[in-house]
């Protein structure tokens, strides 16, 4: 399973803390109750705003001009400082298309259930991972059948 990396994982804390604190999502109510596919929808565009607005920080970085350090290894060190700001970018634009897909769920009434098992995924793997697809047996069994076949 892909996990999200230490920024990732602050930029969804960051977009928890900017919804509405008065409302979390609780397994005494009706499973994918409006309420929840409000939480859920609103917790998914704050996360979108928050990457995207990280990532035009990093494009206005990278416009302001070229590194110049004059020390090799100062260069060197800013140069992979920036291969390392760029992966991460990448991975947060694929993660945009995973929450865009997330979204389009919600808008279909998918959201929340397995798509291989059709069974809940469950709250509290939806609040740790919204863009979640799998319940966590089905992404077990998953991995194992991904470690098998790039084992052969």
């Amino acid at each position: 399973m892909a996990s999200l990396a230490s920024s990732d994982i602050d930029i969804l804390e960051k977009a928890k803390r900017a919804l509405a604190p008065d409302y979390l999502p609780d397994e005494s109510e009706e499973y994918m109750s409006p309420a929840q596919q409000d939480y859920f929808r609103m917790l998914l565009v704050e996360w979108k705003r928050s990457i995207l607005e990280s990532a035009s920080v990093t494009l206005q970085s990278l416009q302001d001009g070229p590194i110049r350090e004059a020390d090799l290894n100062d260069r060197a060190s800013s140069e992979t400082d920036w291969g390392i700001e760029l992966r991460t970018r990448d991975r947060q634009r694929k993660l945009i298309s995973k929450i865009d897909a997330a979204l389009r769920r919600i808008d279909e009434g998918e959201y929340g259930y397995c798509e291989v098992t059709g069974d809940p995924i469950g709250l509290k793997r939806l609040i740790a991972r919204p863009v979640a697809t799998m319940t966590v047996e089905a992404q077990e069994a998953h991995e194992r059948r991904e470690k098998i076949s790039r084992d052969d």
